[in-house]
C-alpha cells in the first residue's frame, strides 16, 4: 500500500512505501502510523492563486523555516477596506489555506463583503501539535505588523488597501479556535484590542465560524448526533481524534485550548475580546457548545453576536454538503459584511 507525505506550503502529495501499524485514522482524511509517519490523502483539491471576480490574490511565503505562508485576497476598489485575517479549518489536522473550497469561499467574501482576506497557512498536527498552529497566528500579525511599520514597497499592492485600525480575526473549526486563542494569548499581554504589541493594527471584531471547541462532559448535540452525519463535516469519534492529535500529550479535552470554559466565569470575565460574531450551524454536532460559548461570554459582559444557520451542518459553507449552502452561505456573507462594516 502506497503512503502519502506532504511539502507543508501546498500539501503536495508524494507516493512513499507501507509504514506499518496504523494507530490513529479519520477515514478519507488522515492516516497516523506508530512509526510517526501521517498520510493525508488528497481529497481536496489544491489550486494555484488566480485573479477572478475583480478580486487579486497571491502567495507569500511568511517563514521559510515553519513552511508558513499565507494567500491574500484583495478585491478590486478604491477606497481603504477592513483586514480580515483567517484561519482555515481541518481539526488543526488537515486542511489548506491552497485547498479549492476555501480558494472560492475567500474569493467570494473578500469581493461581495469588501474586505482584504489574508488567508494563514499554518503547521499542522500531528507532526507540530499545539501551540504550534498558535504560533504561527501571532508570527503571521505580527509579520503583517512589520510590513506596515517598515516593509518592503512589493506588499504595497495590498498594504495599501488595508484599513489597519479596522482588523478582524476570522476562522472556522480549528480556525475559528486559533482565532479565540490568538485574542485570549494577545490580551493575557495587554494588547488584544490596540495595544503596543501589534499597532498599527487593531482588532476591531472576531468572528468564529463553527468553532472547534471540546470538552471531557458531552454536549446533547454531541451526545445524540448520528455516527454517520449525512449533511455535516464532523462527526464525534473524528472531533475526538482530532483533539488526540493535536493536543500536547498527557492533556484530556479540558485543555484550556479546547475547553475556553473549563476556567470558569472568571477566567471569562478577565479576557480581553473584541466585539465577537459566532456563526452556528443547526445541524452540527458543536452546535450546543458553541451556543454555551455564547452565553458564557455574554454572561462575562462581552460582545456577542449569534446567527444560526437553519438546515445546515459542520463546515457548509466551504463543502456545500447541504441542498440548503448555497442560500445559507450568502446569508452567512451577508452577516460578516455588516459586522465588519458597521
Amino acid at each position: 500500500m502506497a503512503a502519502i507525505s506532504f511539502d507543508p506550503r501546498f500539501n503536495v502529495q508524494v507516493n512513499q512505501k507501507s509504514h506499518g501499524v496504523v494507530v490513529e485514522e479519520i477515514e478519507g482524511l488522515i492516516r497516523v502510523y506508530r512509526n510517526g509517519n501521517v498520510e493525508r490523502p488528497p481529497i481536496i483539491p489544491i489550486v494555484p492563486c488566480t485573479a477572478s471576480g475583480g478580486v487579486t490574490a497571491k502567495d507569500v511565503v511568511l517563514d521559510k523555516f515553519t513552511g508558513s505562508w499565507t494567500r491574500i485576497y484583495v478585491p478590486n476598489y478604491s477606497h481603504k477596506m477592513p483586514l480580515l485575517v483567517y484561519f482555515h479549518g481541518g481539526g488543526f489536522c488537515v486542511g489548506s489555506a491552497a485547498w479549492s473550497c476555501y480558494n472560492d469561499f475567500l474569493s467570494g467574501l473578500a469581493s461581495k463583503a469588501g474586505c482584504v482576506i489574508f488567508s494563514v497557512n499554518y503547521r499542522l498536527a500531528p507532526e507540530n501539535r499545539l501551540p504550534a498552529a498558535y504560533d504561527d497566528g501571532i508570527e503571521a500579525l505580527m509579520w503583517v505588523k512589520q510590513q506596515a511599520l517598515n516593509g518592503p514597497n512589493e506588499h504595497k499592492w495590498w498594504l495599501s488597501h488595508c484599513d489597519l485600525p479596522s482588523s478582524f480575526l476570522a476562522g472556522d473549526s480549528a480556525g475559528a479556535n486559533i482565532a479565540y486563542n490568538l485574542v485570549a494569548r494577545l490580551g493575557s499581554h495587554g494588547s488584544a484590542l490596540a495595544g503596543p504589541g501589534i499597532k498599527p493594527l487593531v482588532l476591531k471584531g472576531l468572528i468564529l465560524i463553527q468553532p472547534f471547541f471540546g470538552g471531557e462532559s458531552r454536549t446533547a448535540t454531541e451526545v445524540h448526533a448520528p455516527a454517520q452525519q449525512v449533511n455535516s463535516a464532523l462527526t464525534l469519534s473524528a472531533s475526538d481524534a482530532y483533539w488526540r492529535l493535536s493536543l500536547p500529550f498527557g492533556s484530556n479535552r479540558d485543555n484550556p485550548w479546547c475547553n475556553p470554559l473549563a476556567g470558569g466565569a472568571t477566567k471569562l470575565r478577565e479576557l480581553k475580546l473584541p466585539a465577537t460574531m459566532v456563526c452556528v450551524s443547526d445541524m452540527d454536532i458543536l452546535k450546543d457548545r458553541n451556543l454555551g460559548l455564547c452565553n458564557a461570554l455574554a454572561g462575562a459582559g462581552k460582545r456577542v453576536e449569534v446567527k444560526i444557520y437553519k438546515g445546515v451542518g459542520h463546515a457548509f459553507q466551504v463543502l456545500h454538503n447541504s441542498p440548503f449552502s448555497q442560500i445559507r452561505t450568502q446569508e452567512m456573507i451577508s452577516h460578516i459584511k455588516t459586522f465588519i462594516n458597521p
